[in-house]
């Protein structure tokens, strides 16, 4: 049984949504943020059993009551903006609740059989910026290189990836973790870029670019790495970290101007001007990265996963997504 934690969030969410197309029966926790999206009834969900707690609260009960043999770890707080403001809620969710959720597996992995513990995986999810920011010409981040955070949110990030490499040491826990590129696609809280983006270009809203626009991130389909995820939970080896990305990279404002161009053709404006035109740019963010990507080559060779979903055609879903329900 899997234990889906951060489950109402946005990359936990569509991994829950991915599991119930396979039939597959899911523990899900959240403990309902602001980020989480709250509108989705999820405890009315056959195949679904849900909890509202944090992943710091005792969950051995619920460990013990459903045998949970695989731990996905989605739980976290995310936004860079949010954290430079509120760095103590990012320490308190990104490691300290986090620690306590490693320790409640360890109690529960180690009162297992031999043979159910060679079945129990605990899969860390993580994030690239825990590598900090790379120049336009130098090559894409492998796993091997070290970890520069230049943000409270990848610096707690940073500390959760260290304590899931010494839970596996020190105490046989058998996480794998992972760091994935910026993802996109349906359920993404409106605070961040492309559904902001979006949200902000129908609703006549200046549409903020910080700094140049010239900062460049890989963006990868939501679903590619939910994708990604089971083939990890099937296939990879505890101990190890993998890097899950798209190898597809874009500048801030090239993709201001994609998502405005696909808007004016999907929903044009009444005077047929381009929502390019509400674009603004204001004072960069502090320590704003410039540029992220990462080498996937590791997860592909032990795998054989690749990514599937174009990104014209998975950012066209996610704009008609974001219009058609504005408020979520």
């Amino acid at each position: 049984m899997y234990l889906i934690t951060g489950g109402l969030g946005f990359i936990g969410l569509n991994f829950v949504n991915y599991c119930l197309k396979k039939n597959k029966k899911v523990i899900v926790i959240d403990c309902e943020t602001y980020a989480a999206n709250k509108y989705y009834k999820i405890s009315k969900i056959k195949n679904i059993i849900y909890y509202k707690k944090k992943i710091g609260d005792n969950l051995f009960p619920i460990f013990k009551k459903y045998e949970i043999s695989t731990v996905i770890n989605f739980a976290a707080e995310t936004h860079v903006d949010n954290s430079i403001k509120n760095p103590n809620k990012f320490i308190d969710s990104n490691i300290i609740q986090l620690i306590k959720l490693f320790n409640c597996s360890k109690n529960y992995y180690l009162k297992l059989n031999n043979i159910k513990k060679k079945k129990f995986k605990f899969i860390q999810i993580s994030t690239d910026e825990v590598f900090g920011s790379l120049n336009k010409k130098q090559p894409k981040f492998r796993e091997t290189n070290k970890f520069f955070p230049n943000n409270p949110y990848s610096a707690t990030k940073a500390a959760g990836d260290m304590f899931a490499r010494a839970w596996f040491k020190t105490y046989d826990l058998p996480i794998i973790t992972t760091n994935c590129s910026n993802n996109y696609g349906r359920y993404q809280n409106k605070e961040k870029l492309i559904p902001k983006i979006i949200l902000n270009s129908i609703k006549g809203k200046t549409i903020p670019i910080y700094g140049d626009g010239k900062n460049t991130r890989e963006w990868i389909h939501v679903n590619d790495h939910c994708e990604a995820i089971i083939k990890l939970i099937n296939k990879g080896i505890v101990g190890e970290t993998y890097n899950i990305g798209s190898d597809y990279e874009i500048e801030n404002i090239k993709l201001v101007k994609l998502i405005c161009k696909i808007l004016d053709e999907m929903y044009p404006k009444k005077n047929r001007s381009s929502y390019f035109d509400q674009v603004k740019f204001v004072k960069d963010r502090k320590a704003h990265d410039l540029r992220y990507s990462i080498n996937s080559s590791k997860i592909k060779k032990l795998t054989g996963w690749k990514t599937k979903i174009n990104f014209y055609d998975g950012l066209k879903d996610t704009i008609k997504f974001y219009v058609e329900q504005p408020n979520r």
